[in-house]
């Protein structure tokens, strides 16, 4: 059955009511939590750029919720560090995280001043992080000459059971690759024959795992205040790649959006005021397969949509949902 889960955003909200965003989900029946992981937002009016990893140990133990997050290794991230990072948690809260594995953004990466490679080149980097991570957390010691360096790193914290390393893929190409290493798939709302051509390659492929998907959204008690939430704060978001994965700072991304209109967000967002329209979007995915579905609302404030979702939403779901 599918779960539903909860999407913490941490480009757009405060890690301090982000947490309590979190608590108040699990409440209104919620059955599990996923976060962003940048330094940068996309858009200076989203304004946020809180640690993930920080914040992970408090969600998780704040709640019961098992917790995924999305990760670029190779840069900004050294693998041995994200090893550690996943291993400790998984000590701390066994069963109840994943990490999803990316090849990263350069609004997130061109910290720390090294170059921004290519697609494929990051890609080749990933795979490398994929199995110096995976190496650690069986609690091997690792040394690597390659696209990243490892000099004889070893976890001496390992979790009884290493949490699943989830591929994170928005191409057919990406998720065809992706069933080479990874234990799931994750990817992000779209067309429903682009996911299902998704679904279809990873699995055909020999993809293992779970699927999961982040589906975005806008709600509110009127339709034109959930189309000013949504132009508001993800029309700096509509960009595919390579747009997407090369602007460097939120400046850029504001001024690339300068001309995006309400019904260009309306495009990569669900923007609707009607909640069964809503549960009706969000069976679709389920039909295509999907084990977890994250419900990501776009708007600052999180609490109306929680409840309104917990309240009417969930339970419409409830016959495909993990609580049935």
């Amino acid at each position: 059955m599918t779960v539903f889960g909860f999407h913490a955003s941490h480009e757009q909200v405060h890690p301090r009511a982000l947490l309590d965003a979190a608590v108040k989900a699990e409440r209104a029946g919620f059955h599990a939590a996923m976060c962003s992981d940048h330094f940068s937002p996309w858009s200076a009016r989203q304004g946020h750029s809180g640690f993930a990893w920080s914040w992970l140990g408090a969600a998780l133990q704040a709640t019961t919720l098992p917790f995924g997050v999305v990760n670029a290794p190779g840069q900004r991230y050294h693998p041995a560090i994200v090893a550690q990072a996943v291993g400790t948690l998984g000590a701390m809260f066994p069963d109840r995280f994943w990490v999803a594995l990316g090849s990263g953004e350069a609004s997130n990466e061109h910290i720390t001043g090294e170059k921004w490679p290519r697609k494929d080149a990051r890609n080749a980097r990933l795979r490398e992080c994929v199995d110096v991570i995976r190496a650690l957390l069986a609690g091997d010691e690792v040394s690597h000459d390659g696209l990243v360096t490892v000099d004889r790193a070893r976890l001496w914290t390992l979790p009884e059971t290493p949490p699943p390393l989830i591929g994170a893929a928005v191409s057919v190409e990406t998720a065809r690759w992706c069933a080479e290493w990874a234990d799931g798939l994750i990817t992000v709302g779209g067309p429903v024959e682009h996911l299902r051509r998704m679904v279809g390659t990873y699995r055909d492929a020999g993809g293992r795992g779970k699927l999961a998907l982040q589906v975005h959204l806008s709600w509110a008690r009127d339709e034109e205040t959930a189309r000013h939430l949504a132009h508001d704060q993800w029309r700096s978001n509509v960009f595919g790649p390579p747009m997407a994965w090369d602007l460097e700072l939120a400046e850029h991304f504001d001024a690339a959006a300068k001309h995006v209109s309400a019904d260009d967000v309306a495009k990569v967002v669900h923007v609707s005021a009607d909640l069964g329209r809503h549960a009706e979007w969000l069976r679709s995915y389920v039909d295509l397969g999907f084990d977890e579905i994250y419900l990501h609302h776009v708007g600052q404030h999180q609490d109306d949509f929680i409840a309104a979702f917990g309240e009417s939403v969930l339970p419409e779901l409830a016959e495909v949902g993990s609580w049935s």
